[in-house]
């Protein structure tokens, strides 16, 4: 991804459960007490970017800032339901880049088993977006809910699927080309 993406951007910017490991001077806005200090074992919600820049010191050898936690789109719960059914979860509503954060907390963190249920749910989801895509009636009636709940990768594939549909409709003579 390049550094002016926006898509990178609000990824980065999604939130990431930290606890401070040591007390810092000054931090409290953080935790929305001003001009305080922030103890250690405070728990902060904070980006992404910021959560990872702050946890460097483990990678570097010296004692880390803050300990990272898996955020709420990507909990326990979450890959459970994911196991289970991926068509039923609302994607967009846990992380408007739910596949991208999921590619930055791979980063982060050794979770084999995440890996595999997110190829899993992206395989099963793509054949249902296909359908979608390509049959109007579907994104029109039943399957309005879970469109509705695809995080912006999938709505790029949609795209891509719906407009290569009208396309080869074109190219093969069922439909007249837009002007």
């Amino acid at each position: 991804m390049s550094y002016y993406d926006i898509d990178a951007i609000l990824t980065d910017a999604q939130k990431l459960p930290c606890k401070f490991e040591l007390e810092v001077p000054g931090l409290g806005f953080l935790e929305g007490n001003p001009g305080e200090n922030i103890k250690a074992g405070t728990q902060v919600d904070l980006p992404l970017w910021l959560g990872e820049m702050l946890s460097i010191g483990a990678r570097l050898g010296t004692s880390r800032l803050v300990t990272l936690d898996l955020p709420s789109a990507l909990s326990e719960r979450v890959l459970n339901a994911l196991k289970a059914d991926p068509r039923t979860v609302d994607l967009r509503s846990l992380a408007p880049h739910f596949y991208s954060l999921g590619i930055r907390v791979l980063e982060l963190f050794e979770e084999d088993n995440m890996v595999d249920i997110l190829s899993d749910t992206f395989r099963r989801r793509a054949a249902e977006i296909a359908d979608h895509a390509h049959n109007s009636r579907g994104a029109l009636g039943e399957g309005v809910e879970f469109l509705r709940g695809l995080d912006e990768t999938e709505r790029q594939l949609f795209r891509i699927a719906h407009d290569s549909a009208k396309e080869i409709r074109v190219w093969a003579g069922e439909a007249k080309k837009p002007k």
